[in-house]
């Protein structure tokens, strides 16, 4: 099969690679769609070196939409047929940890142990190819009245309705999303599927223009202070909850500075950097910051909230690339070109 082949660090290329073969509770699907994730460029670049990957070569890619073609041994038993549409999901945690136990699946406490956890297209191969394993536990069937397109999104959707989720979003709360980059226009969609009142977009440029678009209200950052814009709209209390999708290390701390008393800020954002935080503020407001990390169980309620129109993909999608050039995909991803958003690959 074709697959894009990282070697090393920022040298990537498509070759022939033989085609996975499914293990237990395991099942083969043929690749339709693929979309690039904030991650990837830090995975192909090397940034996480010996965790993602724990080595050299990869094939990256966790956001994908296919069709089973072959079963595992089990698969079958758990209901599992070859032809089912499915989407994946990144992780495929052990199943027995006390984390995992408790449905924070996530924060596996085998994550990376070989044979107990994978997360594909970081430490195992993913999805930027033909073909693709996966467990059983990283695959749900998709309706018909979602595209291709729109199926291989959802895992970024679900991560994005875990943030909101961690920050304690109540029907009719004033939401911040700092960072209108893919992941931030996703948090503010699913917290408007949850029923944010009012969201306030904090970031600059051409993706701020596209949260205005959609509906949101806009801090522009270059041309205001951030945190007294916010207060001054929210007659100087501040926001209910702040969710921090920039990554900026001094994002965290002006999040928790437009807060009212008692909000909470939730980062999936990761700095590169230690970000400094108001303490006082912290202790004596009860301000919460919590961390975000991928999705916990959110996979099926994305699945329904996007099918019923209750979260806008189709919006996001930007840019289309055969899996040949994702070269052009990945430079176009990374420059911004032509406003991109949501870049798809097909194999």
């Amino acid at each position: 099969m074709r697959a894009l082949v990282v070697r090393q660090p920022n040298e990537f290329s498509v070759e022939d690679v033989p085609r996975p073969i499914p293990g237990a509770y395991e099942v083969l699907c043929r690749v339709r769609a693929t979309t690039i994730c904030g991650t990837d460029p830090h995975i192909i670049q090397g940034h996480y070196p010996g965790f993602w990957p724990k080595e050299w070569p990869l094939i990256p890619g966790h956001e994908w939409c296919g069709e089973i073609v072959e079963l595992g041994e089990g698969a079958a038993a758990l209901g599992w047929k070859a032809g089912t549409r499915v989407a994946g999901t990144s992780h495929a945690p052990c199943g027995y940890c006390r984390k995992c136990i408790v449905g924070r699946y996530n924060l596996c406490e085998n994550f990376g142990v070989e044979g107990l956890h994978s997360q594909y297209g970081h430490n195992t191969n993913g999805a930027y190819a033909d073909y693709v394993v996966h467990s059983v536990r990283s695959v749900f069937p998709v309706p018909d009245s979602l595209s291709d397109e729109e199926a291989a999104m959802l895992d970024p959707t679900a991560i994005a309705l875990h943030t909101v989720k961690r920050s304690r979003l109540q029907p009719g709360d004033t939401a911040v999303v700092v960072g209108p980059g893919v992941m931030g226009l996703l948090v503010a969609e699913c917290a408007r599927a949850l029923g944010a009142g009012r969201i306030i977009m904090v970031g600059r440029g051409n993706r701020l223009i596209r949260a205005a678009e959609l509906g949101h209200e806009t801090v522009d950052f270059t041309a205001r202070d951030t945190i007294t814009a916010v207060r001054e709209m929210t007659g100087g209390l501040g926001a209910d909850v702040a969710m921090e999708c920039s990554g900026a290390p001094e994002a965290v701390g002006q999040c928790a500075e437009m807060l009212r008393r008692g909000g909470c800020v939730a980062v999936i954002g990761i700095p590169m950097d230690d970000a400094r935080i108001p303490m006082q503020r912290i202790v004596l407001d009860e301000i919460e910051v919590v961390g975000v990390r991928a999705a916990a169980g959110e996979m099926p309620q994305a699945i329904a909230l996007v099918a019923a129109g209750r979260i806008r993909l189709a919006d996001l999608i930007t840019h289309r690339f055969p899996l040949e050039d994702f070269a052009d995909a990945y430079g176009t991803f990374i420059s911004r070109a032509g406003g991109a958003l949501k870049v798809v690959v097909r194999p």
